[in-house]
């Protein structure tokens, strides 16, 4: 009988748990046929290329990202501009990729690490460590053995009968574990977690797992660090678990809102509509909202302005820019 590779792993009660929580959760998603629409899509996806680079010591902020996304001139490190451009081309591939074939693996990665890294596209063609500032805290698997220990993962997540939030997250830990490439191993693994459980539920896709990890970085790497000393995946499982759950609750209060009007944000359209006359400081966008507290209206009424294309900065390239004003979006304002 030939060999089939299995990793190890361990589903703990509070896995089982968490699985159940996020199972009802979907559940009623599912009853409620609740799709985001395009624009919070867009928005969904750029939050989430845009944490999964930050954890990547990408500098971008979530409005550079979305305008070097949109092919507007931004002010920040070349490199990370072209990391956000291809980022954004990577995850377009979700609906097209097979999770389970080493070439869409391959291409996804040249699409991600194209311009920024010489082997974008292909396996490591040497040993690689894994450091913590100038620790070393893990060395990968010798590069001869990356293709084989990368097509077996991939074949027993083919075949592999296990929940598909167990599969995922197991993926997702030995992808790390292996290290295939010389650059972008996290990138692609957040990827490819995405794109396994988009393939069970399609609403993952658009649900940004990223975001919540990037509030956990530190958790996240200790999860991968506690699981590769245990030799099991459980810490992470239980981890992750956690932050899926966790986005979903996101997710959900970002849809109830989402349904407040026929496009999404009451509160958005309130901002857009003190900028109907013209742009605006923020200062005097609060004062005609009735609001005193700043981090309030960045976080309540102008972000979620902006992700919807309703706002858009009058100096994008430099969002942090003493005069800075804000005006109507591209999506609607007026044509001249």
């Amino acid at each position: 009988m030939p060999y089939e590779y299995s990793p190890p792993f361990t589903i703990s009660d509070r896995a089982i748990g968490k699985i159940s929580d996020i199972s009802e959760k979907l559940g009623l998603l599912d009853a409620a046929r609740s799709s985001p629409d395009p624009r919070l899509r867009r928005a969904n996806r750029i939050r989430s290329i845009r944490s999964s680079l930050a954890i990547a010591n990408n500098s971008l902020t979530l409005e550079q990202a979305a305008s070097a996304i949109d092919g507007k001139h931004v002010l920040g490190p070349p490199q990370d501009i072209l990391e956000a451009k291809n980022a954004f081309a990577a995850y377009g591939g979700i609906g097209a990729y097979d999770p389970y074939a080493a070439e869409d693996l391959l291409d996804a990665h040249l699409k991600m690490t194209g311009g920024v890294v010489s082997d974008a596209g292909r396996f490591r063609p040497s040993r690689v460590g894994v450091f913590r500032g100038k620790k070393v805290v893990y060395i990968a698997p010798p590069a001869g053995m990356v293709p084989k220990l990368t097509c077996d993962l991939l074949s027993w997540a083919r075949r592999s009968e296990a929940h598909p939030l167990i599969k995922s997250c197991v993926f997702h830990y030995e992808f790390e574990f292996i290290h295939p490439f010389s650059d972008g191993n996290g990138r692609m693994g957040r990827l490819w977690h995405t794109l396994l459980l988009s393939r069970w539920k399609p609403l993952f896709e658009w649900i940004p797992t990223e975001s919540m990890l990037e509030k956990h970085q530190k958790e996240y790497y200790d999860a991968i660090s506690g699981s590769t000393e245990n030799t099991d995946s459980g810490i992470f499982i239980d981890f992750m678990l956690g932050i899926i759950n966790d986005a979903l609750d996101e997710f959900m209060t970002d849809q109830e809102t989402d349904q407040e009007t026929d496009h999404g944000n009451i509160r958005a359209r309130r901002v857009a509509d003190c900028l109907s006359g013209g742009s605006l400081p923020a200062s005097e966008i609060m004062a005609m909202l009735g609001l005193s507290h700043r981090q309030t209206f960045r976080d309540n009424y102008l972000r979620p302005a902006m992700e919807l294309g309703l706002v858009e900065m009058t100096h994008p390239e430099n969002p942090k820019n003493r005069n800075q004003r804000y005006r109507l979006g591209s999506v609607i304002r007026p044509t001249q």
